[in-house]
């Protein structure tokens, strides 16, 4: 159970909303039987007097994209929040924004962790080089680490810090304002602990806890996960698995641990919870106050044979959703689908503000109010489906995930090149069997469905281009330093093996160049005769501004020209050194450091295609 962050907003004519966001939190914890296994009180207490959904899910199952979908209420392929490193631009109007805007006063504590230019440098060069021709440990092994005694309540101080100012703020603020309010407050738990660099546990993700919070664990009711072979893993899956580490031998005993110890920290993040819930009663407040408590995504905690997210298997992509204040309906279950751009409209009409028609998300107060949407909603009625995209670290390819009624339909890349996957989640909650080959005309009917919401292969395409174009970009700024940079990221212990290996590997990837749109330029095939599309062996020739000419191992960089006519696209290999380039008509000279143009078209010759 993940979970991260949480919003409360208090008295005036409009109710005061708190909301509270968690990272990493499982959202089947928050009901049977996955709260069997960890005390959860007041999780238990928000379901006893309000309202808890039991399906909703992350935008995309990774920190700052999910946070981008919820601050935005736009799908991922919308902000193009595509890992990690890439959010929305710091300007960007939020739900929280508008409320503003609109009488409220706001405050908030704590991860946001949506906007561009966070997380580290080998999370961003691992996400974009994930499409190079190498396989790399990019996280130590998991590991558990017990800290304190049973009276060691205080785990992680910096959330501890941030509730402590949450609730001041609520008892010597919140209290005498003539405004409503809305107040969030993000906390990392129960997200694990990183760990040394270097060393014999270098990247791992530490779960740590103390006596005090196992004791609220009940290790008896502890699932111990299937796993599949590794000979039989989606190939998406055994990339994961191998860079997360976890294809070696774990036992029984240390995946009970794991497990244990993240229910102790979801136990941990409850009890923050408590104290804003407390904080609210004991001013008066509670009853006046919305308070919606979710996460941005969860945590597979070795399920899959896997720890972290960035997966859409459930326990990484099912997040926990529970509201209750005036006008939400008491102990009631909501098994429709939804998931977190759903909040950006939610927030707007717990303050009355007229809700945008462009957003990828819907209102869930009707839901909330017990009623039909068609009853209230302005809008068309709320899709059967909800959609997580992911195009991050750790995983190979991007993948999207349509989530309706019993079905998860996942597919990879272009729709063709991986295998895509369905799962019946009534039959097999677990996600153990793949029976994409044995329902075609559903696999068929999902995809159109997806394609009439996304044009995924076009955006995985748009995700590749973006990867290379960054990796390009900072290989350049780093000059003379790349190589010894590059060695030293998060996979340095298997890099150091063979860096020669890695970077030439690196380097064909790179000279894979991508000119897009390829019209009816000044292309003539063998025949001589103007191409309907482009051809293995043709001439293609790119008018070229100086910029766009790179150095660096002769490489030229991606460049994309519109021509007339239909819109093709090719894959062009050119390498200088190789002489690729089209020696009949000379176009560039290395000189030096630096690529020169002799002219302003640049020969290239296909030698691969794909059309699109």
């Amino acid at each position: 159970m993940r979970q991260r962050g949480f919003s409360v907003a208090l008295p005036g004519l409009q109710p005061q909303t708190c909301e509270s966001e968690i990272s990493q939190k499982d959202g089947r914890l928050t009901f049977y039987p996955g709260n069997q296994t960890v005390d959860l009180p007041f999780i238990n207490f928000m379901k006893r007097y309000g309202t808890v959904f039991l399906n909703a899910y992350t935008n995309s199952p990774i920190c700052c994209p999910s946070r981008a979908a919820m601050w935005s209420g736009l799908f991922t392929h919308l902000t193009e929040s595509w890992n990690n490193f890439k959010g929305l631009d710091p300007d960007y109007v939020t739900w929280m924004d508008l409320m503003e805007k609109h009488g409220y006063h706001t405050q908030k504590y704590g991860k946001l962790d949506y906007t561009s230019g966070h997380h580290s440098v080998s999370n961003r060069v691992e996400a974009w080089t994930r499409d190079v021709d190498f396989l790399l440990r990019q996280e130590g092994r998991p590991m558990v680490n017990l800290t304190g005694d049973k009276k060691h309540v205080r785990v992680m101080e910096a959330d501890w810090r941030n509730t402590d100012k949450a609730v001041n703020w609520i008892k010597e603020e919140a209290i005498n304002l003539t405004q409503p309010f809305v107040l969030y407050l993000g906390l990392n738990l129960p997200h694990p602990y990183p760990s040394p660099y270097a060393g014999e546990n270098f990247g791992s993700s530490t779960f740590l806890t103390s006596p005090y919070w196992l004791e609220k664990v009940t290790y008896e009711a502890i699932k111990i996960p299937k796993w599949s072979s590794l000979s039989e893993m989606h190939p998406v899956d055994y990339y994961s698995s191998y860079t997360k580490n976890c294809t070696g031998e774990f036992t029984k005993q240390e995946v009970r641990n794991i497990r244990a110890f993240y229910y102790a920290m979801c136990a941990e993040t409850d009890a923050m919870l408590g104290e804003i819930i407390s904080a609210l009663r004991d001013t008066g407040l509670l009853k006046k106050t919305i308070v919606i408590f979710t996460a941005d995504h969860g945590e597979l905690a070795m399920e899959h044979r896997q720890f972290y997210k960035m997966s859409m298997y459930e326990g990484s992509s099912h997040v926990p959703l529970l509201v209750m204040g005036p006008g939400v309906k008491e102990r009631q279950q909501v098994p429709n689908v939804v998931s977190l751009v759903d909040i950006y409209p939610t927030m707007l009409d717990i303050a009355r503000i007229p809700v945008p028609r462009n957003l990828s998300g819907y209102s869930l107060i009707p839901l909330l109010h017990g009623k039909a949407e068609n009853e209230v909603s302005p809008r068309a009625p709320r899709p059967s489906w909800v959609l997580s995209e992911f195009h991050g670290c750790n995983v190979n390819s991007s993948m999207y995930m349509l989530r309706t009624g019993k079905w998860k339909y996942i597919t990879y890349s272009d729709g063709h090149s991986v295998l895509p996957q369905l799962f019946d989640l009534t039959a097999d909650p677990d996600e153990l069997t793949n029976v994409a080959i044995k329902f075609p005309v559903i696999v068929r009917s999902l995809d159109k469905t997806l394609r009439s919401i996304v044009n995924y292969p076009e955006v995985s395409s748009s995700v590749q281009e973006y990867n290379k174009r960054q990796f390009i970009s900072w290989k350049q700024s780093l000059g003379q330093n790349y190589s010894n940079v590059i060695a030293s990221l998060r996979w340095h212990q298997d890099w150091l093996k063979e860096p020669k290996k890695y970077e030439n590997a690196i380097d064909k990837w790179l000279s894979q160049i991508c000119v897009q749109r390829l019209g009816l330029l000044k292309g003539v095939s063998q025949t001589g005769n103007p191409p309907r599309q482009p051809d293995v062996g043709m001439r293609v020739y790119l008018p070229l501004r100086q910029d766009q000419c790179r150095s660096g191992s002769g490489l030229v960089a991606q460049d994309s020209v519109m021509g007339p006519g239909r819109v093709m696209w090719a894959m062009v290999h050119v390498h200088f050194m190789d002489e690729k380039v089209a020696n009949s008509r000379p176009a560039v000279r290395l000189g030096g450091s630096s690529c020169k143009l002799e002219s302003r078209e640049l020969v290239l010759v296909v030698d691969r295609v794909q059309i699109r």
